[in-house]
């Protein structure tokens, strides 16, 4: 019987008959899959092509893995498209496209997500570094058997959001003159937005931030050894905070705007996360 290890090894022997593994890659988000878009001689790889990636039908997700250039030379991949437990994905699916990065090479991953803003320092288009989060979806990626060559039994989380990585963000920020928020993002199941009420427990618990996806590809990464980092565009004001109605076109359209930012933060924090991480 197949494992999840035999899945994720099956997925980079596959990426490695393709291409070598760059040092850091990036998961891009609903509606910042633009990122994508600006690499220099890119080489295009739908999910269907690798072993065992899960089919992307969510709006704003492309569905494809896409390794190229920044500005600087450097070569980084990023997954256009993410799935989603609410899409009734189990959660071996959600992770395995990270733990296959794993195994193919790669050393770093900066995950990205749009998420609701809770803390009232936070207005739309805000981009915020994951300082930490809370997994409130009720399932973890780790749980059932443990395989001693995906990681240990018991992961110490206190460092998950590695601080190296994150003095990088901050630097990539202040060199790009981006503004940069920072805070604990909860990651809720969904597919239903959070009601008041629940925004005012999240609050309570210490939330910056919520949304529907990253604490269980964290969980994992971390698990597996990756090098950890987290971005957040704040698409939206969470329910409660506003008379606005919560939409998803909404949460496309606010990171859109966020666009050039965004880029311009993920492209300088990926290049010095390769010249910070190369042997």
């Amino acid at each position: 019987m197949s494992t999840a290890f035999d899945h994720a090894a099956a997925a980079a022997a596959a990426l490695s008959q393709r291409a070598s593994a760059p040092i850091a890659a990036v998961v891009l988000g609903s509606g910042l899959g633009d990122f994508a878009e600006q690499l220099t001689d890119p080489q295009v790889i739908p999910y269907e092509e690798i072993p065992h990636f899960p089919s992307v039908k969510v709006t704003g997700h492309a569905g494809q893995l896409v390794i190229g250039g920044l500005p600087n030379g450097a070569r980084v991949a990023a997954l256009a498209g993410r799935v989603h437990l609410y899409e009734g994905h189990p959660i071996e699916h959600v992770v395995h496209p990270v733990r296959a990065l794993k195994l193919w090479g790669v050393k770093a991953i900066l995950l990205t997500n749009a998420a609701g803003g809770i803390s009232a320092e936070f207005m739309p288009g805000d981009l915020m570094r994951i300082t930490d989060h809370l997994n409130l979806t009720g399932i973890n990626p780790l749980s059932g058997p443990n395989d001693e060559r995906l990681g240990v039994r018991f992961p110490d989380m206190t460092y998950a959001y590695d601080p190296e990585l994150a003095e990088i963000i901050n630097a990539a920020a202040e060199a790009r003159g981006v503004a940069l928020q920072k805070g604990v993002y909860a990651g809720l199941l969904g597919p239903s937005y959070e009601t008041p009420a629940e925004i005012k427990m999240l609050y309570r618990l210490g939330a910056d931030a919520v949304g529907m996806s990253t604490v269980g590809e964290v969980i994992a990464a971390h698990h597996a050894g990756l090098r950890v980092a987290g971005i957040s565009c704040i698409t939206n004001v969470a329910a409660g905070l506003s008379a606005a109605k919560l939409d998803h076109a909404e949460v496309k359209e606010t990171a859109a705007k966020s666009r050039a930012a965004f880029i311009s933060l993920v492209e300088e924090t990926l290049a010095r996360i390769t010249e910070a991480l190369h042997d």
